[in-house]
């Protein structure tokens, strides 16, 4: 089924343009357009959407407080012409957000976005066997699990270890996290790490040692862990 979706900005041309790229995919229906962030906002109350398209900087009401008006919120992803609204779209948990003028490429990758976002919310208990999604630095990240070596707890913080590339930092929890991840492949060896159980190289003296060579320690409360891992 299409996902439902609205778009809103006070800019015709900018309207238009949006609704033309909308009808090149078959995956979206377009509900509704409005010019204007009042009249968009007293439609989406009463007819909740999958997929909102809004620009931020409006006259009467900007996107950014219209989307924190709804108390269902669809996926956002915002348009606007000014590169430093980008943060604040993104503490909303925005899908994307589009820099004027818009190309129809970078469109299309925000749509690809949402809709396997969309996916992804939809598959039940662990709900990706390969994927993570997580918001970091202001923009929502898909992870490949097979690149992840181990997640390590920072307060309210956790920093998600990769193979290749930079550690990604996102608001969430380990309990969070861990429930989201394949409890196969993934165990919680200490109230601050998880590892990925196919990069631990080897285990002695209550460390984890893995493929990167760091080193872990594993508490008493996940002892366990141990003879698991060696009866693999």
């Amino acid at each position: 089924m299409p996902l439902k979706c609205v778009a809103i900005d006070d800019e015709p041309l900018a309207l238009e343009l949006i609704k033309e790229y909308i009808a090149r995919f078959p995956e979206l229906a377009l509900q509704q357009s409005f010019d204007d962030a009042i009249s968009g906002g007293e439609y989406l109350r009463k007819h909740p959407v999958d997929l909102l398209f809004v620009d931020i900087d409006m006259p009467d009401i900007t996107g950014l407080d219209l989307v924190r008006s709804l108390a269902e919120k669809p996926m956002i992803i915002f348009t606007t012409a000014h590169k430093n609204f980008a943060i604040d779209g993104f503490e909303l948990d925005a899908v994307d957000y589009l820099l004027k003028p818009i190309g129809f490429e970078r469109f299309a990758k925000a749509v690809h976005k949402a809709l396997e976002y969309h996916e992804y919310k939809k598959r039940p208990g662990k709900v990706s066997v390969s994927h993570l999604f997580v918001y970091s630095e202001y923009r929502m990240l898909k992870i490949d699990l097979a690149e992840v070596e181990y997640i390590e707890s920072l307060e309210d913080y956790i920093k998600i270890h990769l193979l290749n590339g930079k550690p990604v930092m996102t608001l969430m929890t380990l309990k969070g996290v861990l429930e989201k991840l394949p409890s196969e492949k993934f165990k919680r060896i200490h109230r601050s790490y998880i590892v990925a159980t196919d990069k631990v190289k080897s285990v002695l003296n209550r460390k984890v040692k893995l493929l990167s060579a760091t080193e872990l320690p594993v508490s008493d409360s996940y002892i366990s862990f141990i003879k698991e891992w060696k009866s693999q």
